[in-house]
């Protein structure tokens, strides 16, 4: 929990960013966005978002799984949850190889 919030926080630089990404803190994101505790997921889906600031890691998120995770939480989550996994859908959207994976997950349907 306390991880993940560090490493949302530490995303909104773009230097950390990138730090983040090289040394392997995309995937445990991922994984906390889908099975950590309701606190894990929604900090997870904050630091994914601050991530996907940059194009590299729109691309990483989504080849980590990133993306079926954040549609899950955009439906299902807690509000807190909802808001951060629409705000990095949206963030991700902005790659049109994302946008396609966004609709095809069932990512539509939650963010209208």
């Amino acid at each position: 929990e306390n991880a993940a919030g560090a490493l949302r926080n530490l995303a909104a630089s773009d230097a950390n960013k990138v730090a983040i990404a090289e040394a392997g803190g995309i995937a445990p994101l991922v994984a906390l966005a889908r099975d950590g505790t309701e606190a894990q997921k929604e900090n997870a889906a904050g630091a994914l978002r601050n991530l996907a600031a940059s194009d590299a890691n729109k691309v990483a998120i989504a080849e980590a799984g990133g993306i079926a995770p954040l549609v899950a939480l955009a439906r299902d989550g807690t509000e807190a949850q909802k808001e951060e996994a629409a705000a990095e859908l949206a963030v991700l959207a902005a790659n049109d190889a994302n946008e396609l994976a966004i609709a095809e997950a069932g990512g539509i349907a939650p963010l209208v």
